[in-house]
């Protein structure tokens, strides 16, 4: 059975960089090449449209990247067909190789959060994914048939500690004790992640979402969760450089390394990219991975 955090490290290690592809499908922002009719949510058209763009991107992008993360927002926005496409596009990223990371920031209780688990993280999930990320603010039993369900099927998790938006310190700064609200949460969460780790790697199936935004506070949570990856949003289009985003992360056989970082905006809609010229629309889709990789990878040899 696959082990997420070892699946996950070893082909960050084989690629020798953290790219996590994030699949935002934006239906105004889709080029010329793949628009079909008037783009409108509802349009029959649209979510074939936006499949073939997706697993175009995909395909450019197998081979440096080892994981994405479709925002499952953008696919419930186009109901039941985008839905549909979410599965394909799940289905055609894991045949080229990468692993699919659903960002649907879950949370709930009891039989609910059973039912979530189940639809995406059991063995027979109908929608299976490789991990999901999770909302911590209900408390910890929430978070338990998730985990129960990921330890049992080899998946994964990552649950939203200190996020990269502008008002994450509304709540997520307030200090507890001596220490933030997101360090409190971090700390909450060691056991749990400390029954997840890997024998091949020794980092856990369980990780955190922390922003590159703010990397003094990916350090100090680091402290606290040695051996718990990260899932870094923030680098590129929302500011945070290739060495914020590398702050929580630590001396590997192979450089730095404990988690992914995620550019959606900066690849799947690059300069030059919104034209209806292939030729041209792959070049600027390769430019756009070819900077992220390079970055990346520079920043974890560094």
């Amino acid at each position: 059975m696959q082990h997420f955090g070892d699946a996950l490290i070893g082909r960050v290690r084989a690629l020798g960089n953290p790219l996590c592809l994030g699949l935002d499908p934006y239906l105004d922002k889709i080029p010329p090449l793949f628009r079909d009719g008037d783009m409108s949510p509802g349009n029959p058209l649209t979510a074939p449209a936006v499949e073939a763009f997706l697993k175009t991107v995909l395909d450019r992008a197998a081979g440096r990247v080892a994981v994405v993360k479709p925002q499952i927002a953008f696919f419930e926005r186009m109901g039941w067909r985008g839905m549909r496409m979410l599965d394909e596009v799940s289905a055609h990223a894991r045949k080229r190789g990468m692993l699919v990371l659903l960002d649907a920031k879950r949370g709930d209780i009891g039989s609910t959060a059973d039912a979530y688990a189940g639809a995406y993280l059991a063995a027979d999930a109908p929608m299976p994914c490789d991990a999901i990320t999770l909302n911590p603010y209900l408390g910890r039993d929430t978070l338990q048939p998730f985990f129960t369900t990921a330890k049992a099927n080899g998946r994964g998790l990552f649950i939203l500690v200190k996020t990269s938006n502008p008002g994450s310190g509304d709540y997520q700064d307030l200090i507890v004790g001596n220490r933030s609200l997101a360090e409190t949460v971090a700390d909450s969460l060691k056991q749990m992640s400390g029954e997840m780790e890997g024998v091949e790697t020794g980092w856990s199936s369980f990780g955190i979402v922390v922003g590159a935004t703010y990397p003094g506070e990916a350090e100090r949570i680091r402290e606290i969760l040695p051996r718990t990856l990260f899932l870094v949003p923030g680098y590129g289009a929302q500011g945070g450089s290739a060495a914020d985003a590398l702050n929580g992360f630590v001396k590997g056989p192979n450089g730095l390394e404990g988690g992914i970082v995620n550019s959606s905006r900066g690849i799947l809609y690059p300069a030059g990219g919104d034209t209806d010229s292939a030729a041209v629309w792959e070049k600027a889709v390769d430019e756009a991975i070819g900077k992220a990789v390079t970055e990346l990878g520079e920043a974890v040899s560094a």
